[in-house]
């Protein structure tokens, strides 16, 4: 089978469509096939493999990964920890209720913006109330205020928290006491006390994200000992997922879509080993898009790596992107018209994809973050 390892030898670039329409992205999907819950064992889900040149499938597991790939290799894990950043308060005023999602530290370079009156408590949120939410409204949550500075448009507010949590392990206290984990919106249920743990992945460590990078929550230590064991190399990124991992594309037309910036950082190390393996004719895999988009965004000709440190990116890849850091990716199953489903027809082709995803229903595989996995190699 070809996709049982990666040659070594240069292989033809795949061909890619250039689509401009976000309908080209739709697919039927059977709403029974959207997973709420994950499988007891992370490493029992299904993997579907995709070979990018030539558009052949096979089913396998994903506990049968370390026979797809070999000795040399670079998995590149994003190592982001998921916070549990949704919180529900009542407005000081009328007691209507309000739920803020807290995305990152308020930027006013990153958003375009003056610094007027910005403070070191001021986040990035995304706020939803029966009523729209108002410029100078309080928030009442935990018996604490939350102020809304401004209102950004898109749902998205500029909200300054409580002055003593100006501290990341304040803040990150109070977050574990009064919030709560935000699953993606299609999980039709509430979160519940294992989503805690299952909802992070092994790697897991760099507290920011709103969303899991969700192809790592596959990732088990027997995996990861049989990875060793083929000499495979793991290195990790950080990439602090934001809304734009769920947010829906609201444009017909693809370049007119916008995404929402998110901070990465790349150590030393995981440059020098991926510089180091490209020099050696070694593939690097990235786990996850937000791995992917990392590694591209940090990208350095000369080097054949990324460069390493931190920085930001609202990096979208569509058919026709040249992806120049990455040879492999492994990544779950996405949403129609999504910026993810999106970026996985740009790295294998339209109607690779298309055929894959229709197999992946024909199959009954489990779809989106608590769902099965595929590799496209």
């Amino acid at each position: 089978m070809p996709l049982l390892r990666f040659p070594l030898l240069p292989r033809a670039r795949p061909r890619y469509t250039r689509a401009v329409h976000v309908a080209d992205f739709d697919f039927p999907l059977p709403p029974e096939l959207i997973a709420q819950a994950p499988l007891p064992e992370r490493d029992a889900s299904r993997l579907l493999t995709l070979s990018r040149s030539t558009g052949a499938i096979a089913h396998r597991m994903v506990r049968g990964l370390p026979s797809l790939l070999r000795a040399g290799d670079v998995l590149v894990v994003n190592d982001a920890r998921v916070i549990p950043a949704r919180l529900h308060g009542k407005k000081r005023d009328t007691g209507g209720k309000v739920e803020l999602l807290l995305v990152e530290p308020f930027s006013a370079s990153a958003r375009g913006q003056g610094a007027r009156d910005l403070q070191a408590t001021d986040w990035l949120a995304i706020g939803g109330s029966s009523k729209p939410l108002r410029q100078g409204a309080v928030v009442d949550i935990g018996g604490q205020p939350f102020t809304i500075i401004d209102v950004l448009g898109g749902g998205e507010v500029r909200v300054r928290l409580p002055a003593h949590l100006d501290t990341e392990a304040a803040l990150h206290a109070f977050l574990d006491e009064q919030g709560q984990l935000p699953l993606p919106p299609y999980i039709e249920r509430e979160p519940e006390a294992a989503d805690r743990e299952r909802y992070q992945t092994l790697f897991a460590k760099t507290k920011g994200a709103i969303a899991a990078p969700t192809a790592g929550l596959h990732f088990t230590e027997r995996l990861l000992a049989a990875l060793d064991a083929q000499g495979v190399l793991r290195k990790h990124v950080t990439l602090h997922v934001g809304p734009g991992t769920f947010l829906p594309v609201r444009v017909d037309r693809t370049e007119d879509h916008r995404m929402h910036r998110e901070r990465y950082d790349v150590p030393a190390d995981t440059a020098q080993t991926i510089a180091a393996a490209r020099a050696q004719g070694h593939r690097v895999i990235a786990v996850g898009t937000t791995a992917l988009r990392t590694l591209e965004a940090a990208f350095d000709p000369a080097t054949r790596a990324p460069r390493p440190g931190p920085g930001s990116t609202d990096l979208f890849c569509t058919p026709g992107y040249d992806f120049r850091a990455v040879d492999a990716l492994f990544t779950n199953f996405h949403l129609p018209k999504s910026t993810l489903v999106m970026l996985v027809a740009a790295f294998a082709g339209l109607d690779h994809i298309k055929a894959a995803y229709a197999a992946a229903v024909a199959e009954r595989y489990r779809f989106f973050s608590y769902g099965d996995a595929m590799l496209i190699a």
